[in-house]
């Protein structure tokens, strides 16, 4: 669908005048295609302090917030929202460090101090409880969410989350090891090519020059996201969730080389109501990789939590 999306905007295009569209205005066009299709609207709040988020919100119904990771952004969940508007209320924030968010340089981005800051947005757009996703980074917030706060968080979705230490050693731990590069920080457009390729087992087409588009925001963020994984990248929330009651789904790509997919059996040991799904030829990002069956599989375990006992 996406490569179809795409060919459409590129034939629109080829008229015009040489130059007159360019890569930028063609990932622009995508990314708005995307998110009306998905039924995401833009929108931005100040809070006090000072913090400014930029979020995505649309549907009705019962609130689920969707959690990027590390050098993410909000649109990392805009194709799988499609299936969840028509069910639920979808926020989806970039989180303060990333995409259009404030930038705090030296600031605490351990999930303690991200959660509080999800919970401040929460609570200025009037949510009280909601279900709460997250991939990689952002399952990591959302599972300590709901560790430090059990009572407003209806379940947990994590998308092979971090903060999980006692378990095998991934791909991108041993090649850190090795060689001390880190494969998920890009200062360039051929490295953040080389990030896209290692993320993810089954990535969607992108033409070379819109992935290079993509590339700027995480070039920009290049120090940020250094800073932010040098931080996050020990902490482990293993004794802090022994014992969480939260309905959990556990999703893992089996082809994760960020995070061994072994970690999944190690959290569900930890959250005695958790299901664990492995999904096979998928990398780090299934909500990405598979849009339709990972929202599907979170249809189904929603289905569950509804069901009477």
């Amino acid at each position: 669908m996406l490569r179809r999306c795409l060919s459409l905007l590129i034939s629109l295009c080829l008229p015009l005048a040489l130059g007159a569209c360019s890569y930028h205005t063609l990932t622009e066009y995508a990314v708005k295609i995307e998110r009306a299709r998905s039924g995401l609207e833009r929108k931005e709040i100040d809070l006090p302090g000072g913090l400014h988020y930029v979020y995505l919100e649309g549907g009705a119904g019962e609130t689920l917030v969707l959690l990027h990771g590390l050098g993410g952004n909000k649109d990392n969940f805009t194709r799988v929202a499609r299936l969840l508007t028509p069910h639920y209320r979808v926020i989806v924030p970039d989180l303060v460090g990333f995409g259009e968010s404030t930038r705090l340089p030296g600031a605490d981005y351990r999930a303690g101090a991200q959660l509080e800051r999800v919970r401040a947005l929460l609570q200025a757009l009037g949510v009280r409880s909601s279900h709460l996703g997250g991939n990689s980074m952002g399952g990591y917030v959302a599972l300590a969410y709901a560790a430090r706060y059990p009572a407003e968080v209806g379940s947990l979705w994590l998308l092979d989350p971090a903060g999980i230490q006692n378990a095998p050693a991934s791909e991108l731990k041993a090649i850190m090891t090795a060689k001390g590069g880190n494969p998920l920080l890009a200062r360039n457009e051929e490295e953040f090519a080389r990030v896209f390729d290692f993320i993810m087992s089954d990535p969607p087409y992108l033409p070379r020059g819109m992935l290079d588009e993509m590339a700027q925001e995480r070039i920009a963020n290049f120090a940020t996201e250094q800073y932010v994984f040098a931080q996050i990248a020990g902490d482990s929330l293993e004794q802090a969730v022994a014992g969480l009651a939260t309905p959990t789904l556990i999703v893992w790509g089996e082809q994760d080389r960020v995070i061994h997919v072994g970690s999944a059996d190690v959290l569900h040991k930890l959250l005695p109501h958790s299901s664990v799904i492995v999904m096979p030829r998928i990398g780090h990002v299934p909500m990405v990789e598979q849009p339709a069956l990972t929202a599907q599989d979170y249809l189904r375990f929603r289905a569950t939590l509804a069901a009477p006992h």
